[in-house]
């Protein structure tokens, strides 16, 4: 036998060498790349088709808010003709001024915005903190508490319309803004959702190395949940503030004229013997104009939130 023959190991050729090396090679490379999706990494465009179908979805959004600014810029004997304008008029600032005026929409405004922020920062607090103890904490009876709170959304809030007033009214609270405010401090839609929302996105191993580093339950909220529920917290304050402002039933209920909220005080537009279905839709526009100036100014870090949260899920 030659020493030709004879395979020759170097200091480089350490058992396992030839087999990592075959991992590394062309076709090692294209098998893994079997398994790849064939549009990873790659950065997605819509087509026509979808940018169309968003325009008409957009139309038909937008077209009940252009209605309502088209009829509140004309007269009434304009909105009531057959065929309806669709063009606006020239009366909308007119139509503005008196809307507000015999509304009193200014002290409205005000107490829709004291009553909508405190129940929308207060149900976010309380729905994050019960969220946590529900998803997160071990103690008896939790899966029967959960279950007690998400049977209260069975029952038809008019149930409990008589026994609330007689409270209310006991409290002294009766046509005052609290009355509107405690009653609906926390919602159980609020603390479902987020519990739902921390049971997947919050791992155990934080909260575990939390309580290894000696933080009680309230620092841990404070330095690890908060960060982590920023994004539900948001649309769950969006969508609690708008539930708030433009509540009705109860606000009717236990308010007055002379301490409305928006949704109450626009009911002064159409108390007259002939309706004015202009003026109605200048109020009507002016306690949706907050909400738009709301959404246009947090919709982008909202939206921005919930993305995060989509990608860290």
């Amino acid at each position: 036998m030659t020493t030709d023959s004879i395979p020759v190991r170097t200091a480089d050729a350490r058992p396992g060498t030839e087999r990592n090396a075959r991992k590394t090679t062309p076709s090692g490379r294209r098998r893994r790349g079997l398994f790849r999706h064939p549009g990873a990494g790659r950065q997605h465009h819509a087509g026509p088709v979808a940018y169309i179908l968003l325009g008409i979805a957009a139309l038909f959004s937008l077209f009940p808010l252009y209605w309502t600014m088209v009829a509140a810029s004309t007269d009434n004997t304009r909105v009531t003709q057959t065929p309806p304008p669709f063009l606006p008029g020239p009366h909308l600032l007119e139509n503005l001024g008196k809307a507000w005026q015999d509304a009193a929409l200014g002290k409205a405004m005000l107490n829709s915005l004291i009553v909508a922020g405190v129940i929308a920062l207060s149900t976010v607090l309380f729905a994050t903190l019960a969220g946590f103890a529900f998803a997160k904490l071990r103690f008896k009876g939790r899966n029967i508490l959960l279950m007690l709170v998400i049977g209260t959304m069975m029952v038809p809030p008019q149930l409990g319309v008589v026994p609330l007033f007689m409270m209310m009214t006991e409290l002294g609270w009766g046509q005052k803004l609290p009355a509107v405010i405690f009653p609906t401090l926390v919602s159980a839609v609020g603390v479902f959702f987020m519990r739902q929302y921390l049971s997947e996105a919050l791992p155990d191993e934080l909260v575990e190395a939390g309580r290894v580093d000696g933080a009680h339950s309230l620092r841990i909220f404070w330095s690890i949940v908060l960060p982590i529920a920023r994004p539900p917290m948001a649309v769950l304050f969006m969508i609690t503030f708008v539930h708030a402002w433009n509540d009705f039933f109860w606000p009717f209920i236990v308010l007055d004229m002379t301490n409305p909220t928006v949704p109450v005080a626009l009911t002064q537009l159409s108390a007259g013997y002939v309706r004015d279905q202009s003026l109605i839709m200048a109020g009507a526009l002016l306690g949706t104009l907050p909400l738009l100036a709301l959404f246009i100014v947090f919709g982008r870090q909202i939206v921005g939130g919930i993305m995060q949260g989509a990608v860290k899920g």
